[in-house]
């Protein structure tokens, strides 16, 4: 089946990589599972071989999901949507996501993750590995590590060469695996989002320059920080008494 480029498509075919994706997404008899990106169904397969009680995939690709339509199990249900635009809590309320996720795709199905992490506790995921890298708190810091890592708790699983991949990609991936926190603050999830995308534009200024003495003095943070600087827990802090 020909590739389309638009949808930046990567087959993985490693039967041992497939297999350690599925065997870390820790499925256990009668979950239900979300996989995204199915393509011609190598990973699917291999996630059928585990005790799924249902599985869906989600493939923006009309080829690709009559392709996987061909694959016969009672427990498969395909559908034609775009993920990260999908609000996965219509499938379930206990789901696990799985998915070798487009490089052009994969930060904004993250995103989508995250908004709906009320129905999502876990998931393993293939990016590229630099983006891999700084979810998991391995590489420069993000907005997206940050909104990521505030709900889950994010693992580095392993690094994949492009050899594993038809057609071979140009750089290397990397498979993460979330696991929601048990505590979660309660906060508006669409300022959050903006409180921290503007907290990371032009980055290399000091935090006096993008947000009041008032807000960083309550908050407890020094004013000559910047962005990278700050933990986890100091995002939050700020965010709270920025919108009190």
């Amino acid at each position: 089946m020909r590739l389309k480029k638009s949808y930046g498509q990567h087959l993985l075919k490693s039967s041992g990589v497939l297999k350690k994706i599925a065997q870390a997404l820790e499925i256990e008899g009668g979950d239900t599972v979300i996989e995204i990106g199915g393509g011609t169904g190598n990973l699917t397969r291999v996630l059928l071989e585990e005790p799924i009680g249902k599985l869906y995939v989600l493939e923006l690709d009309e080829d690709m999901v009559t392709e996987l339509k061909k694959i016969e199990d009672p427990r498969l249900e395909v559908i034609n949507a775009d993920a990260s635009e999908f609000d996965f809590c219509t499938l379930g309320e206990n789901l696990r996501l799985v998915g070798n996720l487009p490089y052009n795709m994969g930060s904004l199905i993250i995103e989508n993750v995250v908004f709906h992490h009320g129905c999502v506790p876990a998931g393993v995921f293939m990016l590229q590995k630099e983006v891999a890298l700084k979810l998991a708190g391995k590489g420069d810091i993000s907005w997206l590590s940050v909104f990521l890592n505030t709900f889950y708790e994010v693992e580095y699983i392993m690094s994949v060469p492009p050899r594993f991949f038809v057609p071979p990609p140009k750089v290397d991936s990397g498979v993460i695996r979330i696991r929601r926190k048990e505590e979660l603050p309660q906060i508006d999830l669409e300022r959050f989002k903006s409180f921290l995308t503007s907290l990371f534009s032009m980055r290399r200024k000091k935090l006096r320059k993008k947000l009041s003495e008032e807000v960083l003095s309550k908050a407890g943070i020094d004013p000559n920080l910047r962005v990278e600087q700050l933990s986890l827990g100091d995002f939050l802090k700020l965010y709270n008494v920025y919108e009190v």
